[in-house]
């Protein structure tokens, strides 16, 4: 390597984050958070990492999309029968972390998993480009296929079985939904002294918030 990885770093300068100018609702706060990020024109500010475990208690991380923030939660969608799926439905608990560099911020959740409602996945699916949707049918998400032919070749299938006709969603795909238990906001400063505000649901519901050291 030109660079030894060991010597990378940033200083963080940017902002600052306070327990008096977030709002007491951790939702509300990442949605502000949210619309900064778009406003600042990141790229895929939506990208999240979901971390599953596997049946043998093995952590299992990738990325997926945010498609909805809101008091029910943090929902994205798959295939039900691929990797993450399957983990997730027989471990309903997930982590998701966001990671927005140009603003020096990061946010983690943790919290139970639950899968969206039909209509709810049926309503989504719609909203998708077709060729995204005969994409859902023509995958059989995670498992091993002999070559990339394979895969454009089962997508040629579909594109002629539902030609001239509405591409309906497959039943092994749709949403889960990630119920927070606690969200922590995570803003770069000076001399790696970070700030760190976690939120954490109470038995009433209530958020309460404590600040961590970095």
């Amino acid at each position: 390597m030109d660079k030894n990885i060991a010597d990378l770093r940033k200083d963080y300068t940017l902002q600052d984050l306070n327990e008096n100018d977030v709002n007491p609702d951790p939702v509300i706060q990442f949605q502000a958070w949210f619309t900064q990020a778009v406003s600042a024109q990141l790229p895929e500010p939506n990208a999240m990492t979901i971390a599953s475990c596997t049946p043998d208690g093995k952590p299992s991380a990738r990325m997926v999309l945010l498609k909805d923030a809101d008091e029910g939660g943090f929902t994205f969608f798959t295939n039900y029968n691929s990797r993450k799926g399957q983990e997730l439905i027989a471990h309903p608990y997930a982590a998701l972390v966001f990671w927005w560099a140009e603003l020096e911020r990061q946010v983690r959740i943790t919290g139970t998993v639950e899968k969206v409602s039909s209509e709810e996945s049926d309503r989504y699916f719609a909203m998708r480009p077709p060729n995204n949707r005969l994409g859902a049918w023509a995958s059989n998400q995670s498992e091993v296929i002999a070559s990339r032919e394979v895969l454009e070749q089962q997508l040629v299938e579909f594109q002629s079985k539902f030609a001239n006709q509405e591409v309906h969603r497959p039943p092994h795909w749709g949403g889960f939904r990630v119920i927070p238990q606690e969200i922590e906001f995570w803003q770069g400063r000076p001399s790696r002294l970070h700030d760190r505000l976690l939120y954490t649901r109470l038995d009433n519901g209530s958020w309460k918030i404590e600040r961590l050291s970095p």
